[in-house]
């Protein structure tokens, strides 16, 4: 077997970390099995922040409303052509995730991650989507070359071990999807768009434990608000080549941290969300509203755009009485217009805002299982970096990171 990157030994803190993670995964799942009303804005904005964040990485940045647009396959509100394309192929990975990799049976194999890619990258022919690459390629940043990825010739056979990876482990799920990210990002088997599938092929895996929704359990939302923790620990880990012998402890605690911090911001939201739904029952009763109107509400609390065509066709209503409750919600200071009759859009209102204000209050702050983690991975990239001798001018593929 191809010898790839192996899964650190758990210490007493990482075996913790994985336990107090895989229960609330466990509580979350059964918030989402019992209906409510909120489950299916915030699956949307969930996996609207997943699109947003890995592509962020890549410095394909979009808004709140694009990344939303890019969920319900709507055109970009105000993307350029090159990124919403990106971000579009994307978006086809990430669904392919969420309602294949979740049937029963389903097995991982290279042909699927050769399509996933082709997904992402099929707008730019002339990157060879789908393809492993030919020859060499090269991270560089303005601080030079970063990192140097196998011989072109390697890839096949590293891609199968893999693969044969992910199929054989039998330890917490939680390891295995962080091991399948670490090794397709260092084997870097594809000319371009390996970062990107190397976060989707973590939450794929992910997807098979069927523990909780991968909507729900996807980190690229924190790895995207946590770009420069994220590169240090490759170049950590990676030590600016492959180097498949090197210990994959900081990468597997900082993949927990991860899941740590985002199972608790997901079940912050889920809390908020039942908290802002009373409190828009509340509102309505108040001024004799419809309940139909909570929907819209509950979506520009969350920050979303609301626009009379999306609120008629989800609310089912007709364009003239999608009219008129707008206007009223704001006049009633729940909602703000903006705009002249024909891109007029809506965003929450002072007295939503109040709501939102009311409802962050009660938060309670996020809590790190490894507090001291991020100095940790500096030190060792700074240590690595000072002693790694200058190189040449890199021939091949150049990526920038």
């Amino acid at each position: 077997m191809t010898d790839i990157f192996t899964p650190a030994l758990l210490s007493a803190d990482d075996e913790v970390a994985v336990e107090e993670i895989q229960a609330m995964r466990r509580e979350l799942s059964q918030v989402v099995r019992a209906p409510r009303r909120w489950q299916g804005t915030l699956r949307r904005a969930a996996q609207a922040k997943a699109i947003r964040g890995s592509n962020s990485i890549e410095g394909y940045v979009v808004g709140v409303e694009d990344a939303v647009a890019a969920v319900d396959n709507e055109p970009a509100l105000t993307a350029d052509q090159q990124t919403w394309a990106e971000i579009m192929g994307y978006r086809r990975v990430l669904a392919y995730v969420l309602n294949v990799a979740t049937a029963p049976g389903f097995k991982l194999d290279e042909g699927i991650i050769q399509s996933m890619h082709f997904m992402l990258l099929e707008h730019e022919l002339n990157k060879s989507p789908g393809l492993y690459r030919q020859g060499p390629v090269f991270v560089t940043s303005e601080r030079g070359q970063e990192y140097a990825a196998p011989d072109a010739a390697l890839v096949p056979d590293l891609m199968r071990a893999l693969v044969r990876q992910v199929g054989e482990s039998r330890g917490p799920a939680l390891v295995t999807a962080a091991l399948a990210h670490l090794n397709l990002v260092m084997i870097h088997p594809f000319r371009d768009g390996n970062g990107r599938m190397g976060r989707a092929l973590q939450t794929l895996v992910l997807a098979k434990d069927h523990v909780l929704e991968p909507a729900f359990s996807s980190i690229e939302e924190w790895l995207g608000a946590n770009t420069d923790a994220y590169y240090s620990v490759l170049a950590a880990t990676g030590a600016g080549g492959w180097h498949p012998d090197r210990s994959t402890q900081l990468w597997i605690r900082f993949n927990l941290r991860a899941h740590h911090m985002q199972a608790q911001t997901v079940r912050r939201r889920f809390n908020d969300a039942d908290n802002q739904w009373r409190l828009l029952d509340d509102l309505a009763t108040e001024h004799r509203l419809p309940a139909r109107v909570e929907d819209p509400l509950f979506e520009a609390l969350l920050g979303f755009r609301v626009t009379r065509p999306t609120y008629m066709s989800r609310g089912e209503v007709d364009a003239r009485q999608a009219t008129r409750d707008l206007g009223r919600l704001s006049d009633l200071g729940l909602l703000t217009a903006h705009g002249q009759t024909k891109g007029r859009y809506y965003t929450a209102g002072p007295v939503l805002l109040a709501v939102r204000d009311e409802v962050r209050a009660r938060r309670q702050p996020l809590s790190d299982p490894y507090p001291d983690l991020v100095a940790t991975i500096a030190g060792v990239e700074a240590a690595l970096r000072q002693a790694r001798p200058t190189t040449g001018p890199a021939t091949g593929d150049v990526l920038v990171s």
